[in-house]
């Protein structure tokens, strides 16, 4: 297999996923906290109060890594636990958990890599604005200031800001994610400041420690047309992947966002980049962390679907069969082959970047232990050896991987469906928190233990 002798095997969780202890400490609530507790806005009306309770049982989830033979974890601070007021005086209590928790980490010989932001803003600060009032560009590097103080000694690898499209269309235009918000200004808005604040944030993570290394996690993908002769298709192809796939990458690399959403959103933008701002937002990275789940279809919208979305570019994907079957539990497609033509895409049009890590792969099916206490996990089984696979393609075509995190260690808190849909290695029983560990753990498992090796069993199966 073509896996480096030194490729880094980990899982992946995130704070308000799996945390709970919501008031532990001095924390305050977060933008997660309030939107799951509005009526209508999450399935079941679940919360993240208790979530996997990890707060408390972090040596146990930390056990169970070591068992599996994770090298490496990916897991996110908590905004409001590190500073409870969003903005001034750090929360002792918050601080002193991630040191008990990197700490415990190290002494299993599991390496910590820390997320900034994965969403879970206080609320104080959403409050003025959150990410589209401008001040947050500043809040967010002095966040990052005390972050590495804390815990640079420590943590050699950071993420700043995890899928900063979600924060900016599923949080403030579609309003299915925190905040809730539904508006065009404001989520381009927060385009730009989130793309301003991951490079601020880098800076302030290297004043402290210059030996850090850090990246940003994006949300990326393939899209699909089923007409490629259709000009309007192909349009709104390239919209999405200006939208989706380049306008943090292209702003990292070369200052710059791409021209047709420059265009496109015209005195929108233009209001929001100050002068000097395309200066600032260029920002050279260590690595670049990719979420890979599926590839996108587009087909022609209906003038109906053009009238629900006002207008924009944003129109359904997935919407009317075009994408192949089967699909996961969220509805999504598997399309395996789509991760070795994004990974090698990527390295094809953005080569500045010599480290890309995985930091999200994964599936949710919703198998439970059966009478014997066991969790069969096959079609989990398929996708995370199918999708290795692929990594595994683009790393023969020389693209520099050099991380896979598996999504998620943990069933957990799954934002707006809840506890409805399990991607966790381990299952949850969300009544008692006993951890079970499932057969894709176990599976997991012996490709760490073979550094990939024992996929060659199954590679043109």
């Amino acid at each position: 297999m073509s896996f480096p002798e030194d490729f880094n095997w980990g899982t992946a969780t995130a704070s308000y996923q799996i945390e709970g202890a919501f008031a532990d400490g001095g924390r305050t609530p977060s933008i997660w906290d309030t939107f799951s507790k509005t009526p209508g806005k999450v399935v079941n009306a679940d919360n993240g109060d208790v979530a996997c309770d990890h707060y408390h049982r972090y040596p146990e989830d930390i056990q169970i890594m070591k068992d599996l033979g994770v090298q490496s974890y990916r897991f996110s601070l908590a905004w409001p636990r590190i500073i409870p007021g969003g903005t001034g005086a750090a929360g002792k209590h918050g601080i002193d958990f991630y040191d008990r928790l990197i700490d415990a980490l190290l002494e299993a010989g599991i390496q910590p890599t820390a997320t900034l932001y994965h969403w879970d803003l206080p609320q104080s600060l959403q409050d003025k604005g959150g990410w589209a009032n401008r001040d947050i560009v500043g809040q967010f590097a002095d966040y990052a200031t005390l972050a590495a103080e804390s815990f640079g000694d420590r943590v050699a690898n950071w993420i700043t800001i995890n899928e900063p499209w979600c924060v900016t269309w599923l949080g403030n235009f579609w309003g299915v994610h925190a905040p809730g918000l539904k508006d065009l200004d404001t989520s381009i808005a927060v385009a730009h400041h989130t793309a301003l604040a991951h490079a601020e944030a880098t800076r302030a993570l290297r004043a402290v420690r210059p030996e850090i290394r850090s990246g940003i996690t994006l949300n990326m993908t393939n899209y699909r047309v089923s007409d490629e002769s259709n000009p309007e298709l192909l349009q709104l192809r390239d919209y999405w992947d200006s939208n989706i796939n380049r306008w943090w990458l292209d702003s990292q690399l070369h200052g710059t966002y791409p021209e047709n959403l420059v265009e496109f959103y015209g005195d929108k933008l233009a209001k929001v980049v100050k002068p000097g701002d395309m200066d600032l937002v260029k920002i050279d990275s260590e690595f670049l962390g990719i979420n890979y789940y599926s590839d996108s279809f587009l087909n022609t919208p209906t003038e109906e679907q053009v009238q629900k979305n006002e207008g924009t570019f944003v129109f359904p994907i997935n919407s009317d069969g075009t994408s192949p079957a089967p699909h996961t539990d969220m509805g999504w497609p598997i399309t395996p082959k789509g991760l070795e033509d994004l990974l090698v895409r990527v390295h094809k049009d953005w080569p500045e970047f010599i480290d890309i890590a995985i930091t999200e792969n994964g599936v949710a099916y919703p198998d439970g232990p059966d009478e014997n206490g066991v969790v069969t996990d096959d079609r989990r089984v398929d996708y995370l050896l199918s999708h290795l696979k692929s990594v595994d393609a683009a790393i023969e075509q020389g693209v520099p991987v050099k991380s896979y995190y598996y999504w998620s260690l943990l069933d957990n808190f799954e934002w707006a469906e809840g506890y409805a849909k399990r991607f966790g290695i381990v299952y949850v029983n969300f009544e008692t928190l006993q951890r079970t560990p499932k057969l894709s753990a176990s599976v997991y498992s012996k490709v760490i233990a073979s550094n990939g090796a024992v996929l060659e069993t199954v590679k043109n199966k």
